[in-house]
């Protein structure tokens, strides 16, 4: 889990495999000379062992002569100038003992003076060999590093002549690191700077195919690309398994995209039919109207009031088709003229006259003391609408009540049937927006009321707590429109 979080696991796959493989170079460079180094110092601090074993050889063989003419003023000369030529001179010090393990001569007398007894005693805290245990060359390693090698000084017929003993501070024998690393570094320096771009470039070119199958990808979900580009091909088996995956769910994509621009065509053509259908059945509404309107003026064209309450009624009928297909255009603006109380008698009229099914026995309160300033087309619609509605839920012989009050705040039109109660659920569902989708032409009154309502910042409601009837209520704020 915590690798979620580191921020290499972030990037993304066509940098983290390149950067990978950049990493694993220094990486590799840096260990190789980690480990060149370290081996590098094993075999310096071998090799200056030897070194000094060699050295203590030559001094044994040059010491012979000296020790048998008691001679230890070139004895002093000999161990000082053979422990200048040593690895870390400075840290070195050298000694001519005799035969009892005592001082004869010392590279430094200040630290072995002469005639001290070193064999059988502590050097450096540690316990050295007695003279006579000592047959071969030796070598002590010191707990700090250092080291001190012994080695018995033997004459032509085999007999002890004296020891050499060579004493080794820690330091000596340290390796020069600057020395030792210098021409690592240079070459793992020189190794980086060569493949790390070609570690980049390599990378890239393993993540190529990956990123072309991932932009191919991504082009699917682009709507606008009806034609994707085709994919590419692999050789690596995995890649080519995934490439002709993404080649059947492409074909896949493509055909699903052409069936679905056909149904969508379809769904248009549907729509527009359902729409259409709508439509003239709210232009009926007033048309019907209309001809009871024409039939009065032929049969009482000659008396002036029949005449013009005819013409009034022609007139604001046309008026309210017009409204009807202008609520199909969202720019459309609505009628200026604000509502009268004769509006209310002439969609009365209207509704009587398109109801013909049968006697409907219809009751109007009407309480409207203060002045209309509600649009008059949109609530003479959503007033036709609901009486014709409420008509047809109520049947021949039923029962349709209107009440409409107005005060200084809103005018609300309440219409309420004894026919079968309207569930709410449906009445939700017919006066949402999705309505159009469905398949009853007949509830685009119900959507069209609950439209006006919306636009002109008033509401369209059902009363859920009447139970034994259907209570439809219309109000808009009762305000100077726009």
């Amino acid at each position: 889990m915590w690798s979620r979080h580191l921020p290499f696991s972030r990037l993304p796959y066509r940098l983290r495999i390149p950067l990978g493989m950049t990493l694993a170079v220094c990486l590799s460079a840096v260990l190789i000379t980690l480990v060149t180094g370290w081996r590098a110092a094993a075999d310096a601090r071998v090799e200056t062992i030897a070194y000094i074993q060699r050295a203590m050889t030559l001094i044994t063989a040059q010491a012979r002569p000296m020790i048998r003419s008691d001679d230890p003023w070139h004895a002093y000369t000999l161990l000082r100038d053979t422990v200048a030529l040593l690895p870390g001179g400075r840290r070195a010090r050298a000694a001519i003992l005799d035969t009892a393990g005592r001082v004869f001569a010392s590279s430094d007398p200040l630290v072995f003076p002469l005639g001290v007894q070193l064999l059988g005693s502590e050097l450096h805290g540690q316990p050295l060999w007695d003279a006579q245990a000592i047959g071969t060359q030796t070598q002590l390693d010191l707990p700090g590093g250092g080291m001190i090698g012994i080695a018995p000084i033997r004459s032509t017929d085999d007999q002890t002549m004296g020891f050499v003993l060579v004493d080794f501070d820690a330091e000596a024998l340290t390796p020069d690191w600057l020395h030792l690393i210098r021409p690592v570094v240079w070459g793992a320096g020189l190794a980086i700077v060569l493949l790390v771009p070609i570690g980049w470039w390599v990378g890239r070119r393993m993540t190529e195919p990956v990123r072309a199958l991932a932009r191919r990808i991504h082009d699917l979900q682009q709507p606008e690309k009806t034609v994707p580009a085709p994919v590419p091909g692999s050789e690596d088996p995995e890649l080519g398994r995934i490439a002709r995956a993404l080649q059947a769910l492409q074909t896949a994509w493509s055909e699903r995209h052409q069936a679905v621009q056909r149904a969508l065509y379809s769904e248009r053509l549907a729509a527009i039919g359902r729409i259409a259908g709508a439509v003239a059945h709210e232009i009926n509404n007033p048309l019907a109207g209309l001809f009871t309107a024409v039939q009065t003026l032929r049969l009482h064209g000659s008396d002036a009031r029949a005449r013009a309450y005819a013409l009034d009624i022609v007139e604001h009928g046309l008026q309210q088709i017009r409204t009807t297909v202008a609520a199909l255009l969202p720019q459309a603006r609505g009628e200026e003229r604000p509502l009268r109380h004769s509006d209310f008698d002439e969609v009365l009229t209207l509704a009587n006259a398109v109801y013909t099914h049968g006697s409907v026995h219809l009751s109007v309160d009407i309480e409207c003391p203060q002045e209309l300033l509600v649009p008059a087309s949109p609530v003479r619609q959503a007033m036709l609408n609901m009486l014709l509605n409420a008509m047809k839920a109520a049947g021949p012989g039923g029962m349709v009540g209107v009440a409409i009050h107005a005060d200084t705040e809103r005018v609300c039109i309440c219409v309420s049937n004894n026919g079968p109660r309207l569930d709410r659920a449906v009445f939700l569902k017919a006066t949402r927006q999705e309505n159009l989708r469905g398949g009853d032409p007949l509830g685009f009154g119900l959507w069209v009321c609950a439209q006006i309502a919306a636009r002109y910042e008033g509401g369209f409601e059902l009363d859920p707590d009447d139970s034994q009837q259907t209570r439809l209520t219309f109000w808009l704020p009762n305000r100077p429109f726009s």
